[in-house]
């Protein structure tokens, strides 16, 4: 039983894949096929349509000419040299004889009836041939009439006594014999079809025969136009994290192909720069780690150090015991600082949009200028500011972040030579604020990482100098959560520039 349930599941499942499979190349060519087919049944439907509609109209067109050059007097109509007349219908004008007068004529697979507008009617061949269909009176009544007033009356498909569908025309029995009834003449349909269902019939062996050879064809040309789809699906499988600088080939001359192995590449790349980037922020942050472990153990180790020498009497001694909790003290304001900064750019990282108010940047210059002064000591310090430059900021960040910058300047230039200008200018819809020096400049080298934290662009440099080397850290964070941006030049020995660009906006904000 289990085994018979096992048979019936793989079976339906074999259907199921026949019937709507998952495969590209069978889909493909599942619909093609389907395509072809219901274009040959349509060809096929017309074929029929057209067929018919040639066969009738040509069988009808030559019983027209037939009746046409049929002599009347072959319908026992009077002769044309006024001899005796025999009775069109056998008897009063008006009945339905049958076989009566003299009919010379008689036409195989053919029905002959006459028939006049004063309903008179008569079936020539009767018995010995087609029965020929009869209309009513009014529809012969038309006919007549189209017939007298020279309109073409066109062929007719009707159904004799007998129940054979017969193609009928109607004409007059010629242009001098306007006074004798109209002819009707039939021809079996039958014959006609026969014809029609035969070509057919070949027209759908052949089809059969077109489809057997585009199923073997079409499969080839599927097999190797998927090729290229092919190749890249093994080579997407071969790709792991190791391996995402390999790129597909975008070149196979199939459109669709080349664009889908260009949004793959495009993927890849994405995803290189993903991992490039994950990488390079782990190894930031073991590096942030390292420094900040460094810079937090160094001042940690100065204060267990002292605190030992208090230990071993020094606390005694007066002199001793002011420098060390000097000292210490020292040490503490550095943890301190560095703890804050650390918070700082925790909390920039965290909530990059800061609270924002409409600033005048030249007044909040001006208004720190005695502290730059006081900052500068014997320093020459020069401003050269626009005035009503509005920008959207926090007055406290951006004082934070001049201060930054101009501290920076302080420790780099020469304390009677150096000189630091701060300029302020409204260029295309932006503020643009510089502060230059005239101080030793920094090495090329170090420049694309002079924004990042913990960085120094001389290790030999005492840390109470030069400070743990977050402050330019915090200073892009500060000018990029408004929007704006920050870069440096410099060249040894002749000075560094840093410049800030913020949007600017007006001053009725």
């Amino acid at each position: 039983m289990v085994s018979l349930f096992k048979k019936d599941k793989h079976l339906w499942t074999w259907l199921h894949q026949w019937i709507s499979p998952r495969s590209l190349r069978s889909q493909l060519l599942a619909r093609s096929l389907f395509i072809l087919a219901a274009l040959l049944l349509l060809i096929g439907i017309l074929q029929f349509w057209i067929m018919e509609s040639f066969l009738y109209r040509n069988q009808a067109k030559t019983m027209e000419e037939q009746l046409m050059s049929m002599p009347p007097v072959w319908l026992g109509s009077p002769s044309r040299s006024g001899g005796a007349t025999n009775n069109p219908f056998g008897g009063q004008s008006g009945s339905d004889s049958r076989g009566s007068g003299n009919r010379f004529l008689y036409i195989p697979d053919r029905s002959l009836a006459l028939f006049d507008n004063k309903r008179g009617y008569e079936d020539i061949f009767g018995e010995d041939g087609l029965t020929a269909p009869r209309l009513t009176s009014a529809e012969y009544q038309n006919i007549t009439d189209q017939i007298n007033d020279k309109q073409h009356v066109p062929y007719r498909i009707e159904t004799d006594s007998k129940g054979n569908e017969q193609l009928i025309v109607f004409s007059s029995p010629g242009p001098r014999n306007r006074g004798l009834p109209m002819v009707q003449m039939g021809t079996a349909t039958k014959p006609l079809k026969d014809v029609i269902v035969k070509q057919l019939l070949i027209f759908l062996m052949l089809s059969l025969l077109a489809m057997v050879a585009g199923l073997i064809l079409y499969t080839k040309a599927l097999r190797r136009t998927l090729i290229p789809l092919s190749s890249m699906v093994d080579r997407v499988q071969r790709i792991d994290a190791g391996s995402l600088a390999e790129r597909l080939p975008a070149g196979q001359e199939q459109q669709e192909v080349d664009q889908l192995a260009l949004s793959f590449n495009g993927m890849l790349e994405r995803l290189e720069d993903s991992f490039e980037a994950e990488r390079e922020s782990k190894e930031q942050m073991q590096r942030f780690l390292s420094d900040a472990s460094h810079e937090l153990r160094t001042p940690l180790t100065s204060i267990h150090g002292f605190i030992e020498v208090l230990k071993r009497g020094a606390a005694t001694n007066s002199e001793q015991l002011y420098s060390a909790l000097n000292s210490m003290y020292g040490e503490s304001v550095r943890i301190n600082k560095l703890v804050e900064d650390l918070l700082m750019l925790t909390k920039l990282d965290q909530a990059p949009q800061q609270e924002q108010e409409v600033i005048q940047l030249d007044s909040l210059l001006l208004e720190m200028q005695p502290q730059l002064v006081m900052m500068a000591q014997e320093r020459q310090v020069h401003l050269d500011l626009t005035a009503e430059v509005y920008v959207m900021a926090d007055a406290h960040k951006l004082k934070q972040v001049v201060l930054n910058l101009f501290h920076n300047a302080v420790q780099h230039t020469d304390s009677d030579r150096g000189t630091i200008s701060i300029t302020l200018y409204a260029v295309q819809h932006q503020a643009e604020l510089t502060v230059k020096d005239n101080g030793s400049g920094i090495e090329p080298e170090h420049l694309p990482h002079i924004f990042e934290r913990f960085y120094r662009t001389s290790s030999s440099r005492s840390r109470k100098q030069g400070g743990a080397g977050l402050g330019l850290a915090i200073t892009r964070s500060i000018v990029e959560s408004y929007g704006g941006k920050i870069t440096v030049r410099s060249q040894p020995g002749a000075g560094t520039e840093f410049t800030i660009v913020l949007p600017l906006i007006k001053s009725e904000v």
